[in-house]
């Protein structure tokens, strides 16, 4: 995929890097969830995130943002999906 492809939704560097360098993110329903986002960079999930009321996509992909910048800052992956213990 071209670089700058993500370009038109503003504020996802961190999902357009991503990407660009492999990675993958997927929106839609896992099990008994509607919708949520997640990222992964091969065998690594960086970030799962619950899509909340009444929050857009794009407010969903800037989280997942976030999320994956967390990530490569600290190292912690951010999961709103699985239970501690699960």
């Amino acid at each position: 995929m071209a670089a700058g492809r993500v370009g038109q939704l503003r504020g996802v560097k961190n999902i357009e890097a991503l990407i660009d360098d492999g990675g993958e993110i997927t929106l839609g329903a896992i099990g008994s969830i509607e919708c949520a986002a997640t990222a992964a960079d091969g065998s690594n999930a960086l970030a799962m995130l619950v899509r909340r009321d009444g929050e857009t996509l794009g407010a969903l992909l800037k989280r997942l943002d976030k999320a994956i910048a967390r990530f490569n800052d600290t190292g912690e992956t951010t999961d709103e999906i699985n239970s501690p213990g699960d």
